[in-house]
């Protein structure tokens, strides 16, 4: 297989798009620049859609594209396109217009946004994500330019089609943030800089944890926020880590909050009997709830999820256990304080699923709490 610098240097068009976007991000002046000239009269776009299905994590990331995108249009309008369930965690986000929403596994909703979006005539859309229905509903807008990648499925349902991520920062390798930025950057959008994600913290959320954290005894203390649950067993790491964890903090002062979803109880039970420390247990808050609650934590501790992605926007100084994903390219985007923890192996990264290699995915099960204090306690001095 070819290098990423042969296939570079084989195309002078490549070659030509490289070396804009490297003599630009390095320009001495450390002003933000596009990846590559822009392919439309931007002066004239009034109003623009984001796609970007699917998960929480997924929804937090992309909002580095929101940050440059409303930079770069401070008075056009910015749409984004969401499933509903996840859209809450953008409540209040000023770089957005609206979210618009439709249920996910509905044909019908799914319909009745088309036909919506169609009314809307965005100028620009871009598919952040690329999946069958992101990219359909994508051309169902009718927009005079529709974005994305030459590597998508549909890839002709678009008119614009950008090429690799790769290609367009000069590196081997890409974080999920910087994949979708590039194909902001490759219209023209100054991206350079690689904003950071962002969240908002809504009135109304905050008063609610505010009342919630009053009668345990937190509302005035440091406290740390532990989010024990994973979508898969290969990127959950032991509940009774997570507990010796809780009890070490504990002795040193702070509160501890463990979070979960509803269906995730078990292990949040699990953790709460295996620690003399006092827990505080939420299984049900709202994700803007879950925003407000880690924008006044002390630290974050967590699994790789999206959970620890909204830690990051929020800027909560972080340590997050790592087992079997792409490191470089799902880590937290932090700005704040922050460390990830991870057994190196051999085998990482993997789809993710399951462990195809051993019985039990000894990637998460291997790291050790020693390994994860040490990461809390550079975390808690780098924040102080």
């Amino acid at each position: 297989m070819n290098s990423l610098r042969e296939i570079v240097e084989s195309s002078p068009s490549l070659r030509n798009l490289v070396m804009h976007s490297v003599r630009r991000e390095d320009d001495p002046e450390n002003e933000p620049h596009a990846l590559a000239p822009a392919r439309w009269d931007w002066q004239s776009v009034n109003r623009v859609l984001v796609v970007r299905l699917r998960s929480i994590g997924d929804t937090v990331l992309s909002t580095s594209s929101l940050v440059a995108l409303r930079r770069f249009l401070p008075n056009a309008v910015i749409d984004i396109l969401l499933e509903d369930w996840v859209a809450p965690v953008l409540d209040g986000l000023p770089q957005v217009d609206e979210v618009i929403t439709f249920a996910r596994g509905s044909l019908k909703s799914r319909a009745q946004v088309a036909r919506r979006l169609r009314a809307n005539r965005y100028d620009v859309v871009f598919n952040l994500h690329g999946g069958t229905t992101a990219t359909f509903l994508t051309r169902a807008t009718g927009a005079k330019h529709r974005v994305g990648f030459e590597t998508y499925q549909y890839a002709g349902l678009h008119n614009h089609l950008a090429p690799s991520p790769l290609l367009l920062w000069g590196r081997n390798q890409t974080h999920s943030v910087e994949q979708q930025l590039s194909l902001l950057g490759w219209t023209g959008i100054p991206v350079s800089d690689r904003p950071p994600t962002q969240l908002a913290v809504t009135e109304q959320a905050a008063e609610s944890v505010r009342a919630r954290l009053e009668p345990a005894g937190l509302a005035n203390v440091p406290f740390a926020v532990i989010h024990p649950a994973a979508a898969f067993a290969t990127k959950q790491w032991a509940a009774k880590n997570f507990s010796q964890v809780a009890t070490e903090l504990s002795e040193k002062g702070f509160g501890i909050v463990a979070i979960a979803g509803p269906t995730e109880t078990p292990v949040i039970e699990e953790l709460k009997q295996s620690t003399t420390a006092p827990v505080m247990t939420c299984t049900d808050l709202s994700l803007p709830e879950i925003t407000a609650l880690l924008a006044r934590a002390r630290l974050f501790i967590g699994n790789d999820s999206g959970i620890a992605h909204m830690a990051a926007a929020i800027k909560a100084p972080s340590v997050v256990i790592f087992g079997s994903s792409n490191r470089t390219h799902w880590r937290p985007w932090n700005t704040a304080a922050a460390d990830i923890v991870y057994e190196e192996m051999d085998c990482q990264p993997c789809p993710g699923y399951y462990c195809e290699k051993f019985e039990q995915p000894e990637c998460i099960k291997r790291v050790p709490v020693e390994r994860v204090m040490a990461s809390v306690e550079r975390v808690l001095r780098e924040s102080a």
